[in-house]
C-alpha cells in the first residue's frame, strides 16, 4: 500500500472522527442544556440519543480500520491479532444497522400516510446489514490468507533445514 493512499485514507478518517465527535458534542450539549430549538414535531430526543449511538458505531469503525491500515504498512496484517479488528468493524456495522433500525422505529409513526418511507429506511437497515455480511465474507478470505502465510512459513523452515 502506497504512502500516498495511506496518508489519504488517514486524512479521510481523521476527518469523518473529528466530524462525529464534534456533531456528537453539539447533539449533548442540546439534549443537557434542554434548548430544543425544534417544534417537537418528531421525538428529537429519542433520535438525537439514537443519533449519538450510530456515531459511536462509526467511530469504533474508524479505529478499527486507522489500525488495520497501520498493520498493513508494517506488513503484519496477515496474523491473528488482525481478526480483532475487523471482527470489531463488523461489530461495528452490525451496531449501525441496529440504530438505523431504531431510527426507522421512531420515524414510522410519522409515515403513516406513506408506509413506503418505512420500508424502504429498513430496506437500508437490511443493506447495511449485507456490508457486515461481505465484511464477514472479507475476514474468512483474510483468515485463509494468514492459514496459508503459516503453512508456507513452516514449508520454508523445513526447506532451510534440508538445505
Amino acid at each position: 500500500m502506497g504512502k500516498l493512499t495511506v496518508g489519504a485514507l488517514r486524512a479521510v478518517l481523521v476527518v469523518v472522527l473529528v466530524g462525529t465527535v464534534f456533531v456528537q458534542t453539539l447533539m449533548l450539549w442540546v439534549l443537557i442544556s434542554g434548548n430544543d430549538p425544534e417544534d417537537g414535531s418528531l421525538p428529537l430526543t429519542a433520535l438525537r440519543v439514537i443519533t449519538i449511538l450510530g456515531m459511536v458505531s462509526v467511530q469504533v469503525a474508524l479505529v478499527c480500520v486507522w489500525r488495520l491500515v497501520a498493520m498493513v504498512r508494517r506488513g503484519t496484517v496477515f496474523s491473528d491479532v488482525a481478526f480483532r479488528y475487523v471482527d470489531g468493524v463488523i461489530g461495528a456495522i452490525v451496531a449501525a444497522a441496529l440504530v438505523w433500525f431504531a431510527v426507522t422505529a421512531v420515524n414510522a409513526p410519522g409515515q403513516r400516510d406513506d408506509p413506503g418511507v418505512t420500508l424502504i429506511m429498513g430496506g437500508v437497515g437490511v443493506a447495511i446489514l449485507g456490508v457486515a455480511l461481505i465484511v464477514l465474507v472479507l475476514r474468512m478470505l483474510l483468515a485463509q490468507a494468514v492459514a496459508r502465510d503459516a503453512e508456507a512459513a513452516r514449508m520454508q523452515a523445513e526447506l532451510d533445514e534440508v538445505i
